[in-house]
C-alpha cells in the first residue's frame, strides 16, 4: 500500500517555495530563513480524540493538523511544514479500506495546510490490528521578536483569553480554526509575557502556566466568556478540554493597546490577574474567593 500511496501523495501535494525536498525521499529538506526551528507533535487515537464510528475522515484529518497548528500559534511561530504518520486499522475504518481511509484523512488536512502555509512534507503509513492513530509533527519558525513561552507570566499581568470557552463537547474540537494569524498579529503589536493554547481545560492549563511561571492567579468568574452551546455553564468553560483558544498574560498597558487594535478582529477578554502568591483562586460577583480546582483532560 505504501508505495502507491506515496506516489499519490506526491502528485496531490501542492509545491511550496521553502520545501527543497518533500515526500518521497528518506527525509525532507526545508529552508528556514530565521535559522531556528520550532517543533511540536501530537498523537490522536480513535476513541480518545475522535470517533471513526461518528466522524468523517476528513474532519478527523483536519483536527490532527489543526491541533499542531494551535501549538505553533501558542508560541507565536510561523508554520513551515508538517510530517504525518498514520497507523491504519487492517480492517479499515469509517467504512473505508486502509488506502481509501489514508487518502481521505490527508484530503482533510490539505485545505488547512494551504491556508496556513504548512505543507505536508513527509511521514509514514502502516497497517495493523489496532485503532486508527494519527501522529503529526509540525514545524515552524519564530518571528523577529522570538517565540512566546508559557513560563513568563508576571505578578500584576492581565490574564486573557481569545474567545469563548466550553464548546468542545458540542463539536468545536473538530472544526476549530487555529489562531495562528491572531497570535502572530498580537505578538507583533504588543509584548506578551506568557501564552499557551487551551487544549485540556482552562482550570488545568492555567495551573500549568502558573506553575511554570512561579506565580498564582485570581480569576473573575463573571468575566469568563462562555460558548452559547453550553447554556452559560461556567463549569464547562473551566473544565472542558480542547477549546483551542489562546490563554495569555501581558501588562495592563499592553492590554489597552491590544484592545484598541484587536488582532484580526479578535477581541480578547480579560478574565483575571496574575498574583505573586502561587494559589489560584476563583472570585465570584460578590468578591468572595475559593481555590480553583484543576479539572480537565489529563493524559494518563
Amino acid at each position: 500500500m505504501e508505495l502507491g500511496f506515496v506516489d499519490w501523495l506526491r502528485e496531490r501535494l501542492p509545491p511550496s517555495p521553502h520545501v527543497r525536498i518533500g515526500v518521497g525521499d528518506d527525509a525532507a529538506l526545508l529552508d528556514l530563513p530565521s535559522g531556528q526551528l520550532v517543533t511540536t507533535a501530537d498523537l490522536l487515537i480513535d476513541g480518545v480524540h475522535f470517533l471513526t464510528a461518528e466522524h468523517a475522515p476528513e474532519r478527523i484529518g483536519r483536527k490532527a493538523l489543526a491541533v499542531n497548528l494551535s501549538d505553533l500559534a501558542a508560541m507565536a511561530a510561523r508554520p513551515a511544514g508538517a510530517v504525518v504518520s498514520l497507523a491504519l486499522p487492517r480492517d479499515g475504518a469509517c467504512g473505508l479500506d486502509p488506502r481509501e481511509l489514508a487518502a481521505r484523512l490527508i484530503e482533510g488536512m490539505l485545505p488547512l495546510a494551504e491556508e496556513f502555509g504548512c505543507p505536508i512534507v513527509g511521514g509514514d503509513t502502516n497497517v495493523g490490528p489496532g485503532p486508527l492513530s494519527i501522529a503529526v509533527t509540525a514545524f515552524g519558525e519564530p518571528t523577529e521578536r522570538g517565540v512566546v513561552r508559557r513560563d513568563g507570566a508576571r505578578p500584576g499581568d492581565a490574564i486573557c483569553v481569545t474567545g469563548p470557552l466550553g464548546g468542545s463537547l458540542a463539536g468545536k474540537h473538530l472544526d476549530f480554526i487555529p489562531l495562528v494569524r491572531e497570535a502572530l498579529t498580537m505578538h507583533e503589536q504588543v509584548t506578551i509575557h506568557a501564552m499557551m493554547d487551551l487544549s485540556d481545560g482552562l482550570s488545568l492549563d492555567l495551573r500549568r502556566m502558573c506553575a511554570a511561571s512561579g506565580v498564582g492567579a485570581v480569576i473573575d468568574e463573571d468575566s469568563i466568556p462562555i460558548t452559547e452551546s453550553t447554556q452559560h455553564d461556567v463549569s464547562r468553560a473551566l473544565s472542558d478540554g480542547e477549546d483551542f483558544e489562546l490563554l495569555f498574560t501581558l501588562p495592563d498597558s499592553e492590554l489597552r493597546k491590544l484592545i484598541d487594535t484587536p488582532a484580526q478582529g479578535n477581541q480578547p477578554t480579560r478574565i483575571g490577574t496574575v498574583t505573586a502568591e502561587t494559589e489560584i483562586l476563583l472570585r465570584d460577583d460578590s468578591g468572595a474567593t475559593e481555590p480553583l480546582t484543576p479539572q480537565g483532560y489529563e493524559h494518563r
